[in-house]
């Protein structure tokens, strides 16, 4: 993407809280996007520009666009500003004086409760706009795979038929759906001094709690003990059929988000290791289809009879 200061002058005079004198500041850590903060007379605010074709990444910018304002009327997510379809520019209103977590600092356990209050308090809120199945996902990205001749990671298809056993055994008993952000890394929780605020909203959609709850589990690589207390702190006690379910769909966030690495390895044109970021995925992925575990937690989601 050609993003000359030029052409940024451009697109940031198009929109009235930008324009007049102004900072700019770039943004690190965008994977299909690049993002500035933006200080100017109006206030600050974070500009995300998208890279072109990311509809192979199962990403659609206009859903996005809808769930960050709903995310906002829930009281999670920043105020959104304006967005520019033509343009793939979305502003939204940058949250001052926060702490941006890490796998490190979410690592420490003290804030899970805080963190669980503030995906209920998401999901409570208004309803996204298009379904998210990971399930579906997944077969998506496998097939862009292989259309084109992707190079997987060993062992990667080998464990199909134990992802086909665990979608029956979701789907005969699934969760009502809720607002979910479904890409929950450690870096879109944002502490403000008493609660989270959640930001990114890119694979947002209607999904189930226990979803985000694994999500999250498999993002900041928790402990199986916090993901005890995570389920917990979100559902009032942690059953053994609602930390199986949450369990497993880390898993399965695992496994499909792998598929997404391959794609970003070789499509994307960002400075970055894909190919170290998907094998960490796979690497824990593999352990937990290899690991003993595995069939108990199907029978305990089987088990779990509304």
């Amino acid at each position: 993407m050609d993003l000359t200061d030029a052409r940024l002058a451009e697109l940031f005079d198009g929109v009235e809280e930008l324009r007049g004198d102004r900072v700019v500041t770039p943004l690190s850590g965008g994977l299909t996007n690049h993002n500035f903060k933006v200080d100017s007379a109006a206030g600050s605010f974070v500009v995300r520009i998208s890279d072109p074709d990311t509809g192979l990444l199962a990403i659609d910018r206009g859903n996005e666009h809808v769930n960050s304002v709903a995310a906002a009327a829930s009281g999670v997510g920043p105020e959104v500003i304006t967005y520019q379809p033509a343009n793939a520019m979305l502003v939204i209103a940058f949250i001052p004086d926060t702490e941006t977590m890490s796998r490190e600092t979410m690592q420490r356990g003290d804030r899970l409760t805080a963190a669980a209050a503030a995906i209920r308090q998401l999901h409570a809120g208004p309803a996204f706009r298009d379904p998210f199945d990971m399930f579906r996902i997944q077969a998506g990205y496998r097939e862009v795979c292989r259309e084109r001749g992707f190079a997987l990671p060993d062992r990667y298809d080998e464990f199909e038929p134990k992802v086909r056993r665990l979608e029956q055994a979701m789907r005969a008993n699934p969760e009502a759906l809720v607002p979910c952000n479904n890409d929950l890394l450690a870096e879109n929780f944002l502490w403000d001094g008493s609660r989270f605020r959640l930001i990114d909203w890119e694979y947002s959609g209607m999904n189930e709690a226990s979803f985000e709850l694994g999500n999250v589990w498999s993002e900041s690589d928790l402990s199986l003990v916090q993901l005890e207390e995570l389920v917990a702190a979100y559902w009032g006690e942690a059953t053994p059929a609602k930390v199986a379910r949450a369990r497993m769909w880390g898993l399965m966030s695992k496994y499909g988000w792998t598929l997404w690495g391959v794609i970003q390895h070789n499509l994307s044109d960002i400075d970055f290791d894909f190919w170290e970021w998907l094998m960490d995925k796979h690497d824990r992925a593999t352990l937990e289809f290899d690991g003993p575990d595995f069939d108990r937690l199907v029978a305990d989601i089987e088990s779990d009879v509304a």
